[in-house]
């Protein structure tokens, strides 16, 4: 695949390109990386492509990818304008704070949801995109987790 061949087909999709990334992440400025992205990984791996035809089929998937992972890194953040001032309305155990620390998150979060923020097991579930079985899974194994760091300490 030539270099004039690569530029004419992410300008003709480039709209396209767009209107995939912007319907997933839905910001600007995540959509400018993910078009970005998206072109840079297609370029390095353009050798991969077994048939031209399929170019821009196999574009917009390496675009829905690096979205979801644009996604994934965002998951994980809150912007501070929507962290409350005070976090708790009474101090927390100290003790509980420091042995839930050292439980692994995927096991934390379910104990917090759950437990120290009151959810039922429903919108925890929904909350953390997982099913129902897998939530009280979690939720045993972060007790058992919890109990032994709360012995050990």
């Amino acid at each position: 695949m030539d270099k004039g061949f690569f530029i004419a087909e992410i300008e003709a999709c480039s709209e396209t390109m767009y209107r995939v990334a912007w319907s997933i992440l839905r910001n600007e400025t995540d959509v400018q990386d993910a078009l970005q992205d998206a072109a840079l990984k297609a370029w390095e791996k353009r050798s991969k492509v077994r048939e031209e035809k399929y170019f821009r089929t196999w574009l917009i998937r390496i675009l829905i990818n690096v979205c979801y992972d644009i996604q994934r890194r965002h998951r994980n953040t809150v912007p501070l304008e929507k962290i409350p001032a005070q976090t708790y309305a009474k101090a927390p155990d100290p003790e509980l704070a420091i042995a839930l620390r050292a439980v692994p998150e995927k096991l934390r979060l379910p104990l917090v949801l759950c437990y120290c923020e009151g959810m039922s097991y429903e919108e925890a579930a929904d909350v953390l995109r997982i099913p129902m079985t897998t939530l009280r899974g979690r939720l045993n194994r972060g007790k058992d987790a919890l109990r032994k760091e709360l012995k050990a300490e």
